[in-house]
């Protein structure tokens, strides 16, 4: 395997940093209008952040980039959809954590399941090899959230 000539891997890093989060939103936004349904993207992606187990509304205002008083409220009617409940912590009755409830994980199933669905009829109509990149992409991405989750690149 031949090694990338810096110029071009530096060329190919401006791309990707420069195309790759406008596309992804791009893509989610259209694939959740296409669905439909009762969710918002904001809606789900706090289910989604719930799925890993209860949380604190701060950490959750942090998580998903929204100001507390307007991540209160979109818990505040998730709350009134059953789909998530809020709770105070057993040893610092302070402390409250928002769960999210049997309704919402069957929610947050049907969604993905429509999801990919959605998403793998158009990927059905796609040749072989840009499914393949997809998939290496795919991939690939899991290992950038990493790094990301990981915090900044010292």
């Amino acid at each position: 395997m031949n090694p990338v000539p810096k110029a071009a891997r530096s060329d190919r890093i401006d791309y990707v940093s420069g195309q790759l989060l406008l596309r992804a939103a791009v893509l989610i936004r259209l694939l959740v209008g296409q669905l439909g349904g009762d969710l918002s993207r904001t809606e789900v992606g706090l289910l989604d952040t719930l799925s890993s187990g209860p949380r604190r509304i701060t950490e959750l205002a942090e998580l998903e980039r929204l100001a507390q008083p307007t991540m209160t409220l979109l818990v505040k009617r998730l709350e009134q959809q059953g789909l998530v409940n809020r709770e105070r912590q057993a040893d610092d009755g302070r402390v409250v954590l928002v769960n999210l409830t049997e309704a919402g994980t069957v929610a947050l199933e049907d969604f993905r399941a429509k999801a990919s669905a959605a998403l793998g009829a158009y990927l059905a109509e796609m040749p072989d090899e840009q499914v393949e990149a997809l998939a290496t992409a795919t991939e690939t991405l899991a290992q950038l959230v990493t790094l990301l989750q990981n915090g900044p690149v010292k």
